[in-house]
């Protein structure tokens, strides 16, 4: 199975793009993306390194806390 992860953009440079989530800061292509208007602070699903589409802060956080979800029912399967 494959997940996108949502991120935030903090600095966008064409395109190519800083993005962060949880903590973590990772270096994101916005060339799939080129149609449609980025700015820092958007939120952005990433896999493999490229955002593929545009969300909500809200559905950001409703993405990680199901994930959270997934890993902490994981955990205590053992």
């Amino acid at each position: 199975m494959c997940l996108a992860i949502p991120m935030q953009i903090v600095e966008i440079d064409g395109f190519n793009a800083r993005c962060t989530a949880k903590g973590v800061s990772r270096e994101v292509s916005l060339f799939l993306m080129q149609d449609e208007p980025l700015a820092v602070g958007d939120f952005v699903m990433v896999h493999t390194g490229h955002a593929h589409q545009k969300i909500s802060a809200e559905d950001a956080r409703l993405a990680w806390a199901l994930y959270d979800e997934m890993l902490a029912a994981g955990e205590q399967r053992g």
